[in-house]
């Protein structure tokens, strides 16, 4: 019985891919295609804009999704979450649904919008926030290129930004941020509740949140002299404990650890001047808990 998995068409596809590929996924699409192929032939790929993701989740048209919360909560979808999973376009930061205006507005805040004109994407997400706040402002969608509409046509705009270098570049600030988003992993509710796509719905998701531990996690192996063992393994941190292995030679050992990749920079001189040989740094494809 294969499943219908829907892959967010746009900025989040290309990291798509790439996780699913460190996962054991080779996805393949041409330019033109919303039909990928996929080595498992289990599953069934989807392209499709996350805007409209969950709602054809929940509709039961695919199986499960991807997407960020925020379409998620923009729908109203009723819809499983099978996992959050903390990737995005250019970091593994959260993405943020910001209020900006221009550098030179008078609007200092959300109080400052009444009786003005917001263009955005997420037309219910603003509706909702003003309503929160008891703000009546003029809502507009945006079809694109929103941060180019103030203060022109509109006072202040509604729009999505991971770094916020775009705003930035459009001479425009952040007033407020209205809700943060990550990427999660969605089910058909129907679709979860039958026991073999369940099953292979875990499997996936057991896949993809191995990968994306092992993105900031790296294999560091080393021999060490007997003499000196115990330094050099109190230098490693652990998942567990450091594996500590004795070579033929009984006057050394083999000693390996996962570490975050952050500190290794650091790591390495400090095994060296403990007395390890022979370090070895390897990437990690997963991990599995």
């Amino acid at each position: 019985m294969a499943i219908i998995i829907g892959l967010p068409k746009g900025s989040l596809q290309e990291s798509t891919f790439a996780l699913f590929k460190r996962a054991g996924f080779d996805i393949s699409c041409s330019s033109r295609s919303y039909i990928p192929s996929i080595n498992d032939e289990e599953i069934k790929c989807r392209l499709l804009r996350p805007q409209e993701m969950s709602r054809y989740v929940e509709l039961g048209l695919l199986d499960a999704g991807i997407c960020g919360y925020d379409w998620v909560y923009e729908n109203g979808s009723d819809v499983e979450e099978i996992c959050e999973l903390n990737y995005s376009k250019a970091t593994s930061n959260p993405v943020r649904w910001v209020l900006a205006v221009p550098n030179d507005s008078k609007i200092k805040s959300v109080k400052d919008l009444n009786g003005k004109r917001i263009s955005t994407e997420a037309v219910g997400l603003v509706k909702r926030y003003l309503k929160k706040h008891k703000v009546k402002a003029e809502v507009e969608f945006s079809w694109g290129a929103t941060e180019v509409k103030a203060p022109e046509l509109v006072d202040a705009i509604v729009d999505l930004t991971e770094t916020g270098s775009s705003l930035r570049a459009n001479n425009l600030r952040i007033v407020d941020t209205i809700l943060t988003s990550t990427t999660r992993f969605i089910a058909n509710k129907k679709s979860w509740k039958n026991k073999q796509k369940r099953e292979k719905l875990e499997q996936i998701k057991m896949l993809l949140t191995g990968a994306l531990e092992a993105r900031r996690r790296v294999l560091l192996k080393c021999n060490a002299p007997a003499k000196t063992l115990d330094k050099v393994v109190g230098c490693l941190p652990a998942l567990h404990a450091p594996t500590v292995n004795k070579l033929n030679d009984e006057n050394w050992y083999a000693v390996e650890s996962v570490v975050d990749e952050k500190i290794v920079r650091d790591l390495i001189p400090q095994l060296k001047a403990a007395g390890a040989t022979g370090i070895i740094e390897l990437a990690l494809n997963k991990i599995i808990y």
